[in-house]
């Protein structure tokens, strides 16, 4: 039984990381003004459990979010976004 319960165990640990939904969303964010402004945003959305990286660019004020769906969602990407004092809106959802 112990040895059927270990390679259980082995097997989910192997299968988790493929069953990982990543995702990535393009948010528009109009009050990014200045090059501060994705230091704010960043700190706060990387608290999120599930976002795996971002990249910012303040002239089309965008933000995109890598992350994984299974852990988080875009709405709480938003919220998020939104009391860092920066309310944003989702451009596109990409696989």
């Amino acid at each position: 039984m112990k040895r059927y319960f270990a390679m259980l165990m082995m097997a989910v640990a192997v299968i988790q990381p493929v069953c990982a939904e990543s995702r990535t969303a393009v948010l528009t964010i109009p009050g990014m003004s200045c090059a501060a402004c994705p230091v704010t945003i960043k700190m706060a959305l990387n608290r999120i459990t599930g976002v795996t990286g971002m990249t910012f660019n303040v002239d089309s004020r965008q933000a995109i979010v890598h992350f994984d769906a299974a852990k988080t969602t875009v709405e709480v990407l938003l919220r998020v976004a939104d009391d860092a004092g920066y309310p944003a809106t989702l451009k596109e959802l990409r696989p």
